[in-house]
C-alpha cells in the first residue's frame, strides 16, 4: 500500500511541474474578464504555469523556486506594440530629448537651440567621432512660435558639424546647412517622390524636410555611423520598449540593410523583447518573400510588409 502511494505521489508531483519563480504581494490584473484579478503567478521556462488564488499557486512551489514579493505594486501581462519603430525609438532613446514638458524641456525655438548644446556638451566624444547631432521630438505646434525651426535656427547651433532633428511624428525634419551641404540638398534639388524639400522666396531650402525627403538625409546621415551605429539603435529601441512593459516591439517601416542589422544583433542575443519587423515593400519585394516568416529566431522576425497610403496627422502631410 505503501508503495501504492509513493508511486502516486511521484506521479501528481511530476504532472504538477514546479516553479522556477511565483510572483506574489501585489495586484494581479489579468486582462481576463472571467477572471480579472489574482493573487500570485507561477513561471517555468518562461511560460506561466498558473494564476490565480495565493494557495493554489504556491502548490507549485519546489526547494529551488524563486518568491519574488511585488511590493504591493501592480503586475500586468506584457503590452504588444501594435504599430511603433523600434529602431527610431533606439535614436531618439540616444539623441537630444526635444519633446514639450512634461517629457522634455523644449517650449520654444531657442530651448531647442539650449538643448542640442547642452547635448553636444555631455557628448562631445561621440559627437567628435560621429561628426553627426541629432534631436528628436520636436512639435511645432507646442512652440511659442507656433512654426517650424529653419536652418539658420539649427546653424546658430552649429555651422560645421551637420544638425538633425527629427519630428514627434517621425515624418518631418530640420536640417542646419551643413547637413544639407553634406547630403546635396540645394536649390537645384526636385522633391522626391513621397516627399517635399520646403523652399524660401529665393529657391534656397529653408531647411524643412518633409517624408521622403525627410527620409532620404536622415538615411545618407546615419550611413555615415555604419554597422555598429545602426545596431546601438536596433539595441537601445527594443530596451527602451522594454522599460515601459512591451515584450514584443515593431519596427514599422525598415529596408533590407537595417532588417540584416537586427538580425546580426537578435543572434547575438541583443534583443529582451520580440522585435516584428516589416520592411518597405516599395524597396524590395524579393526580400519579403524571402524572409517573412510567423515564427522568430532569436527574438526576431519579419512580419510583412509596409505600405504607405498618405502621410501624418501631426505634420498634415
Amino acid at each position: 500500500m505503501l508503495f501504492v502511494m509513493l508511486i502516486f505521489f511521484a506521479i501528481n508531483l511530476h504532472a504538477k511541474q514546479l516553479a522556477d519563480t511565483i510572483y506574489l504581494g501585489g495586484p494581479i490584473l489579468t486582462i481576463n474578464d472571467k477572471e480579472p484579478l489574482a493573487e500570485a503567478v507561477a513561471v517555468a521556462d518562461g511560460l506561466i504555469l498558473a494564476v490565480g488564488d495565493h494557495e493554489s499557486v504556491m502548490a507549485r512551489q519546489g526547494k529551488d523556486t524563486e518568491i519574488v514579493d511585488l511590493e504591493g505594486n501592480a503586475m500586468l501581462p506584457g503590452f504588444v506594440d501594435r504599430h511603433g519603430h523600434a529602431v527610431m525609438g533606439g535614436l531618439q532613446a540616444l539623441s537630444a530629448n526635444l519633446l514639450a514638458p512634461p517629457d522634455g524641456a523644449v517650449y520654444d525655438i531657442a530651448s531647442i537651440q539650449d538643448t542640442l548644446r547642452t547635448w553636444m556638451s555631455a557628448n562631445t566624444e561621440t559627437v567628435d567621432k560621429v561628426q553627426l547631432i541629432v534631436g528628436f521630438g520636436y512639435d511645432q505646434s507646442q512652440l511659442k512660435e507656433l512654426r517650424h525651426p529653419t536652418r539658420e535656427d539649427l546653424d546658430a547651433v552649429s555651422t560645421t558639424i551637420p544638425v538633425i532633428i527629427v519630428h514627434q511624428s517621425g515624418h518631418f525634419g530640420v536640417a542646419n546647412s551643413k547637413a544639407l551641404e553634406v547630403t546635396g540638398v540645394n536649390a537645384d534639388s526636385a522633391n522626391p517622390d513621397g516627399g517635399i524639400i520646403r523652399k524660401r522666396g529665393d529657391g534656397e531650402p529653408d531647411g524643412v524636410l518633409e517624408e521622403n525627403a525627410f527620409f532620404a538625409v536622415l538615411g545618407k546621415l546615419l550611413s555615415g555611423l555604419g554597422e555598429d551605429g545602426l545596431r546601438a539603435f536596433a539595441a537601445a529601441g527594443p530596451e527602451l520598449w522594454a522599460r515601459f512593459g512591451y515584450t514584443t516591439a515593431q519596427e514599422g517601416r525598415t529596408s533590407p540593410a537595417v532588417a540584416e542589422v537586427m538580425k546580426k544583433g537578435a543572434a547575438e542575443g541583443g534583443f529582451k523583447i520580440d522585435i516584428v519587423a516589416y520592411p518597405d515593400i516599395m524597396v524590395d519585394r524579393q526580400y519579403i518573400k524571402n524572409n517573412v516568416s510567423t515564427t522568430y529566431t532569436n527574438r526576431m522576425r519579419v512580419g510583412g510588409a509596409k505600405l504607405t497610403i498618405d502621410g501624418s496627422p501631426q505634420g498634415f502631410t
